[in-house]
């Protein structure tokens, strides 16, 4: 998911041109700092490398781009792995249904009734949209919704959307580390009453939320590492309460599977990148198992 930073990063908005068969090999470089989001995996074992690329899940769709690094890649990969198999299309159909609240719980019974108005009048002036219609719908999900009207640009992407294209260009087979019935109950691990404080507060200091959510952006496409590290750990943005569940946990699953995946030949795993750094990040991980994690040039 987004990198993963506040419920919002974790709605899964679903560039490249051209196949990337004709093109030269690309010999890799390391790059001189840590300030990459493409990391190659070696070491304990492997006979060919596989590839770590920290993704994005919300970006103006001019803001998507692949170096060639990257493309040569995945050509180099037998498969492409990202949180959800994006090639199956009951992950889509069952998207519909992680949105909604269970025991029939309502957004009234979230909130005050003059918190629900506030609510209420924003997605009608600012989004356009009656509330009732998602009155089923978990406060999570209705806050993702918030900021692609926030962003300056017309077409919002993001980079899993573009990666499974290029990957089938290329005849990658699309493959998920996790299920949508996991990735649901992670969710509603969180309670619904907190995913309503988190609505408000975004609604309440929208521009504030867009100004942390610009300065994001920004870390991404500049690949600094150290800024979305820091990022996750801000006090009022970041997740401290919910990192256990959103990302450490599934970091320590994931590589579980990794140890068995990459020696069964090189694949291409593409997840937010939020769950590369820290000490319980992927690359700290891999690297305790005895694994060499290189940090590759990505421009």
């Amino acid at each position: 998911m987004t990198f993963s930073i506040r419920p919002l990063y974790l709605a899964a908005l679903l560039l490249v041109t051209g196949s990337a068969e004709a093109q030269a090999p690309v010999q890799f470089k390391t790059n001189p700092d840590n300030n990459t989001v493409l990391w190659e995996v070696s070491g304990k074992g492997l006979a060919t490398p596989s590839y770590l690329l920290g993704t994005f899940h919300l970006l103006c769709k001019e803001d998507v781009h692949f170096s060639d690094a990257l493309k040569q890649a995945v050509m180099n990969a037998s498969a492409v792995y990202m949180e959800l198999d994006m090639d199956d299309i009951t992950t889509i159909l069952g998207g519909l249904n992680m949105m909604q609240m269970k025991n029939g719980k309502k957004l009234k019974d979230l909130f005050t009734a003059e918190e629900y108005k506030r609510v209420e009048s924003f997605f009608k002036d600012s989004l356009k949209t009656s509330l009732g219609f998602y009155q089923g719908t978990k406060p999570m999900m209705l806050t993702s919704l918030i900021y692609p009207k926030l962003m300056e640009c017309k077409t919002v992407s993001g980079v899993e959307q573009q990666l499974a294209k290029l990957a089938k260009e290329n005849k990658k087979e699309l493959l998920g580390l996790e299920t949508l019935a996991f990735q649901a109950a992670v969710f509603d691990s969180i309670p619904y009453e907190a995913q309503a404080v988190e609505l408000l507060k975004t609604i309440d200091s929208l521009q504030r939320s867009k100004r942390f959510f610009d300065s994001m952006v920004g870390a991404y496409k500049n690949q600094d590492m150290a800024a979305m590290e820091r990022m996750m750990n801000d006090k009022d943005y970041g997740m401290e309460d919910k990192q256990d569940m959103m990302l450490d946990n599934r970091n320590r699953n994931w590589v579980g599977q990794l140890k068995t995946i990459m020696h069964k030949g090189p694949v291409f795993v593409a997840v937010g990148a939020g769950h590369l750094p820290g000490q319980a990040g992927l690359i700290a991980l891999l690297r305790k198992e005895g694994y060499v994690v290189r940090p590759l040039e990505n421009k």
